[in-house]
């Protein structure tokens, strides 16, 4: 008896001592979770780093273009995990898509644009910001680059870390102005450039949400609130994924695939015209068919805009990877070009390993660290559903090209952004409309202030940590990339 005492209390202790074994492992395995995206992200720098030293033609620096190129990837990873949220948080949060399922076609599309439309051609100061003639020297024109791109990778990647979507664009534009009035001066900076700059950062989101806000009114007016909302839904649903069709195709035609053939915006809207029109047709016979046995209800009506949804999250995908893959390679292929000893105030081809780098950098940025600002955008801001997501993603488009016409520089984020603001606070000013006729049908007073502030839609936090992230992207990488700039030069001393 004694015995089996004993061996009964060593098998206690046994299991007590593989429990803890157990937890202990669990505790590892859960505090080494959160260096996984990290240890990924630096592998993926320092093999980018590596490629560049094998790949760099004869007569180039190879320790100045490995820093660069260390320098880029990390910037594009930068650009995954915050610019591209503004393409796929909205149809996420419809819940048209699943977060890998948004991953998977953001990686593709992103991808592609990146290496199929990338920008084969780039100046060597980034968007005319600093006159070229006054950084000819190969060696200071090499410095201002190289702490233009860090430190507007260090800005973004602090962005993202606070849940804030920011331009990547004008994070460069930042850096590019920050180490180039070190050095050459005030003077040497496009300040009038700089002035349409900071315009943008009020007229791109209020373009943004005022279009999107007027979609819904449509879509609600039209569809919505109308007593046979499936009926409604049959006849508007072909005009909306037409016209969302042409504002694609036109939209692709001048930013995604500006950089291969240039097309005149007369004829990018005859493209896009003729693509509506032919959508619209096909939709027809579809919209009636997806619409068959649905019930007379708004949940209904999400089945048929989901797949408008998702197609035009890829087209946004596609273009941006064509044009933001340069706020990562533009710099480095300058720097590549200048560490070889050519002109710096000449224009160049990308090499493909650049555009490489840069379109790989996006992809991995978005799975490692993308879901995050995915959320934020999709369902933290506001609630969205198939159709709120469908005017957001809708007006992105059409918002640049009315842009284009008229020659406004604008930010596809603070679009995007814009847009999903837009249609929050439309829906707020729609809500308390239509509570006051309830209220005046039936005599009663009018809804508290208390009561009021319980039903607001849009979460004003996010509203001011957004506002805020923009206003001072410009300056705060103006002067992170100063002091690199001075940085860099006392360790070259």
């Amino acid at each position: 008896m004694a015995r089996n005492d004993l061996e009964a209390r060593d098998l206690e202790t046994l299991d007590r001592d593989l429990g803890r074994f157990a937890g202990l492992e669990t505790a590892a395995a859960r505090a080494g979770r959160p260096l996984i995206a990290p240890g990924v992200a630096l592998i993926f720098i320092v093999l980018a780093a590596l490629a560049a030293g094998l790949l760099l033609p004869e007569g180039g620096n190879t320790l100045i273009v490995a820093a660069a190129a260390a320098f880029g990837a990390y910037m594009a990873l930068n650009i995954g995990a915050n610019d591209v949220a503004n393409n796929m948080g909205p149809a996420v949060g419809a819940e048209a898509l699943t977060m890998g399922g948004a991953i998977v076609i953001a990686v593709i599309f992103e991808s592609a644009g990146a290496l199929l439309a990338g920008g084969d051609v780039v100046t060597t100061i980034s968007r005319g910001i600093v006159a070229p003639e006054k950084l000819a020297d190969s060696g200071v024109f090499i410095r201002a680059m190289m702490a233009a791109l860090l430190a507007s990778a260090l800005w973004v990647n602090l962005a993202t870390w606070v849940g804030a979507p920011v331009s990547t664009t004008h994070a460069v534009v930042g850096g590019v102005i920050g180490a180039g009035t070190v050095a050459a001066g005030a003077s040497a900076v496009n300040w009038a450039m700089m002035g349409t700059i900071a315009a943008s950062w009020v007229v791109s989101p209020l373009m943004g949400g005022l279009c999107a806000a007027v979609f819904l009114w449509f879509i609600q007016s039209r569809i919505v609130y109308r007593p046979d909302k499936i009926a409604a839904a049959r006849v508007w649903v072909p005009v909306l994924v037409g016209v969302m069709a042409g504002a694609f195709g036109t939209y692709l035609v001048l930013k995604g695939l500006g950089h291969v053939v240039s097309v005149p915006l007369g004829q990018a809207l005859g493209i896009g015209l003729v693509a509506g029109v032919v959508v619209w047709r096909v939709m027809i016979p579809v919209t009636r068919r997806q619409s068959e046995g649905l019930e007379n209800r708004n949940r209904s009506l999400k089945v048929l805009f989901g797949i408008p949804l998702v197609a035009s999250a890829a087209l946004l995908s596609f273009a941006h990877g064509a044009n933001d893959v340069a706020n990562a390679v533009g710099p480095l292929a300058a720097i590549v070009q200048a560490s070889r000893g050519a002109d710096v105030m000449a224009a160049m081809a990308i090499p493909f390993w650049v555009m490489l780098i840069g379109a790989t950098g996006i992809s991995f940025g978005l799975a490692l660290f993308g879901p995050k600002l995915i959320r934020i955008v999709g369902d933290q801001i506001t609630k969205l559903n198939p159709m709120r997501a469908y005017c957001v993603a809708l007006s992105a488009a059409i918002t640049v090209i009315i842009a284009s016409a008229l020659g406004l520089p604008v930010s596809s984020t603070h679009i995007a952004v814009g847009a999903i603001f837009g249609v929050g606070f439309f829906r707020e000013w729609d809500s308390e409309r239509r509570m006051r006729l309830v209220m005046a049908e039936l005599d009663r007073p009018r809804v508290p202030p208390e009561e009021r502030k319980r039903r607001k839609l849009v979460r004003r936090s996010h509203v001011l940590t957004i506002a805020a992230a923009w206003v001072i992207t410009v300056p705060v990488t103006g002067v992170l990339s100063a002091l690199i700039f001075l940085g860099i030069g006392l360790v070259g001393a």
